[in-house]
């Protein structure tokens, strides 16, 4: 038995050169696609009102949810498409290990240095899911994965085709044959940078959304039962009313969608704003806590909206920093008008509280389960508006 342990441990040992790097080329093309998904994934969370990603599986499993934190933008640069630089970086520091200077040995201290980097940052969004953002993303799970056997893997080549050299001199000397290799290292890093450069200078900002400014060519007001409206004739071919929370994402951009639509359209479409905290202080729907402080944010732009200042109180909110512990209540006056004293004083106003009290009570009474949630010709559309109904009035 002892002889056949000591067999199976001189076949393992006899794997070649060849076959641990390829597993390390096939690691950074797995971290490449997923990054790349990411990517791609993350500019559908905020561009495409329709789009729902596979693994938004639950509150705690939601790669929507960590697209959507504040979290996953980082130097004004979708974490993602760092990481798509980051394993590009990588590829290109694997064509050296061929080279005939390289004998086997090198660059693997500097791949296992880069390694250790990913593997670093990949703790440090650990930690940011747990406690910060309190969801996890699957696919950012997958990256973690690939990043540790990329370490694990450049950890064992080194030591299998390594000298003794430490990872520090090592290190050195892969940059030594980096910068021996001019031609062809310039022929490789030279685009690279280019296009990071090009990238970092010209990404376009479509995590930012935001409404279109208010103008007076769009009518707005407040219906007979208290209700702020925008655009629309007197005889609107659309007519949409949102029940909306102003700590929901898709609320937001949903919002935002519809607000442009309304401002292109302002004699064919209509929209009546109505307020669903999924606040459990506020919502009995709620029976533990979720989307704390948006109730308070409500009864901020009720007491708004009896000042003729709705629209604008309104954008504000959805346009308000979710990482924030609590609404800056004296900016938000200051940039709408507003009496700050007043404004601060709303939430205790019995009159709002029962205006605020209307809206949740109406929205019970439609079944609303979650937010966004649209009434179009007495139906009820959640998270949603069909694009056949919006085609009927719109190019």
């Amino acid at each position: 038995m002892i002889k056949s342990m000591n067999s199976r441990e001189h076949k393992i040992k006899q794997f070649p050169f060849t076959f641990y790097y390829w597993i390390t080329v096939l690691l950074v093309l797995a971290g490449l696609s997923v990054s790349f998904y990411l990517s791609v994934h993350h500019y559908l969370v905020y561009t495409d009102i329709s789009y729902e990603s596979f693994c938004a599986i639950s509150k705690a499993i939601n790669c929507d949810t960590v697209s959507q934190s504040p979290y996953s933008v980082f130097l004004g640069i979708p974490v993602a498409v760092w990481g798509v630089f980051g394993y590009c970086f990588c590829l290109l520091l694997l064509s050296f290990a061929f080279h005939s200077d390289a004998g086997k040995k090198r660059i693997w201290p500097l791949i296992f240095s880069v390694s250790s980097v990913f593997s670093l940052i990949s703790i440090i969004f650990v930690i940011i899911s747990n406690f910060y953002i309190r969801s996890y993303c699957i696919m950012c799970i997958a990256s973690y994965g690939i990043n540790f056997l990329l370490l694990f893997y450049s950890w064992l080549i080194i030591r299998r085709f390594g000298e003794k050299e430490g990872i520090l001199k090592g290190f050195k000397q892969d940059i030594k044959l980096i910068l021996n290799k001019k031609a062809f290292s310039l022929s490789l890093f030279v685009p690279y940078a280019a296009a990071v450069v090009l990238v970092l200078n010209f990404f376009p900002v479509y995590w930012n959304l935001t409404p279109p400014p208010l103008s007076a060519n769009v009518p707005k007001g407040i219906s007979a039962d208290g209700h702020a409206w925008i655009g629309g004739s007197d005889n609107p071919e659309l007519v949409i009313t949102e029940y909306s929370d102003y700590m929901c994402f898709q609320c937001r951009k949903m919002h935002f969608f519809l607000r442009h639509l309304v401002d292109k359209y302002p004699e064919k479409i209509r929209l009546i704003h109505r307020h669903y905290p999924m606040d459990n202080k506020y919502n009995p729907i709620l029976k533990e806590s979720f989307h704390v402080g948006s109730g308070e944010m409500a009864l901020l732009a009720i007491y708004a909206s009896t000042k003729g200042k709705f629209w604008e109180m309104n954008d504000m909110l959805f346009g308000v920093d979710k990482s924030r512990k609590s609404v800056d209540i004296k900016e938000l006056a200051e940039k709408t008008g507003l009496d700050y004293r007043e404004l601060a004083m709303a939430k205790y106003d019995n009159g709002i509280r029962q205006a605020l009290w209307k809206d949740i009570r109406d929205g019970l009474k439609l079944r609303i389960t979650g937010t966004p949630g649209f009434v179009i010709d007495d139906k009820l559309y959640l998270g949603e508006i069909p694009a056949d109904i919006l085609k009927k009035v719109i190019n």
